[in-house]
């Protein structure tokens, strides 16, 4: 019997023609992928500069391949971006501290005619076998979501101003109605020396404080009129209300004075102001409540902070759509929104948006 082995079973060892077959296969697979994928993706160098680009980002972006393969990534980015996007870069590759690599955010982009719009931005990055380091972007254009978006607050605060506008209309009328009708039976009871004269007292007191309430929160949910005046007289008059409607201590603080001109961002941060002061009174039975408005390394920072039972481990159903809806006003202006429990307990929200280098 022979022991010699058979030739058909004995591994084959592809050729070199063979291996380069198989990577010029791998190479236009992967190739395919990127120029046929929906998002656009960008690679660029260490120095900012495009190295490739697929279709979708001459769709995306208005510009042909060859305009800016070899030009820096920041010609895709507005103002102020721009200006300072190559300084992130040279501060990840000196520190190695990533801020957007390996996670997605939302930015904004610039197409080629200088129109602005929102994208959805995730990094990542890859070092050559030759050492060489490359970071790929993947963008997706939120053009449409953020208009959907934009449209179910703006239903949402066109609602919140009908329910307001009834209230105002007729549960506070008919309060005063009886509070009228209650104080004129009880000066009646007194005169006929009635002893139940003085329970009526009571009565009149809670309806009086009733209609207060009823009147304040027909207010929080009436239209936002700001360009009067301003962001910070609105707030302050936010506090006041919150304090003479809800009897606690709500004060409103600035360090020294901010001037938001853009009526669209003063509505937002006080929305957002107002609904962190709602969940402070209503959700963490707060009998304190602090709003600080700031100017802080350009961006401007409101602060609202309370002494209530804090963040529950599980919130109560339905408490979480304020939470959303204020990222989401957050995330419109391009700012941020970060919820804590405090040292010495309660509740901390702040929220940070861009603001200009200067305030006219």
């Amino acid at each position: 019997m022979s022991n010699k082995p058979n030739p058909a079973s004995a591994p084959h060892t592809p050729s070199i023609a063979e291996l380069q077959d198989a990577l010029e296969v791998s190479e236009q697979r992967a190739a395919a992928v990127v120029e046929t994928a929906v998002n656009a993706i960008i690679t660029i160098d260490e120095n900012c500069l495009i190295e490739t680009a697929n279709s979708a980002t001459e769709r995306l972006f208005g510009y042909k391949r060859e305009e800016i393969i070899g030009k820096n990534i920041s010609m895709l980015m507005p103002e102020p971006y721009r200006a300072r996007h190559d300084s992130y870069v040279g501060n990840y590759l000196r520190s190695g501290v990533k801020r957007i690599i390996g996670i997605g955010r939302e930015a904004v982009a610039q197409r080629k005619d200088g129109s602005v719009f929102p994208i959805d931005l995730s990094v990542g990055e890859a070092l050559l076998p030759s050492g060489r380091r490359i970071f790929t972007g993947i963008i997706r254009d939120l053009t449409e979501r953020k208009a959907l978006e934009d449209k179910i607050l703006h239903i949402s605060e066109e609602e919140q101003a009908r329910i307001g506008q009834d209230i105002h209309d007729d549960l506070c009328q008919q309060l005063a109605a009886i509070g009228c009708l209650v104080k004129v039976a009880q000066k009646n009871l007194i005169k006929s020396g009635c002893p139940e004269a003085a329970g009526l007292e009571e009565i009149v007191k809670l309806v009086s404080r009733a209609n207060t309430r009823a009147r304040e929160t027909a207010r929080g949910l009436m239209p936002v009129v700001i360009d009067s005046g301003g962001l910070m007289a609105a707030l302050k008059e936010l506090a006041d209300n919150t304090a003479r409607a809800f009897e606690i201590k709500c004060d409103f603080r600035y360090d020294n004075p901010v001037q938001v001109n853009d009526n669209k961002t003063s509505v937002q941060l006080f929305r957002i102001a107002q609904e962190a002061v709602s969940n402070a009174v209503k959700h963490s039975q707060a009998r304190r409540v602090d709003v600080h408005l700031a100017r802080q390394s350009g961006n401007i920072v409101l602060i609202v902070r309370d002494d209530g039972v804090g963040i529950p481990d599980k919130p109560a159903k339905g408490t979480g759509m304020g939470l959303l809806t204020m990222n989401h006003r957050a995330q419109m202006m391009g700012g941020t929104i970060h919820v804590s429990p405090r040292p010495m307990g309660g509740t901390q929200v702040t929220c940070s948006v861009p603001a200009p280098a200067k305030n006219p």
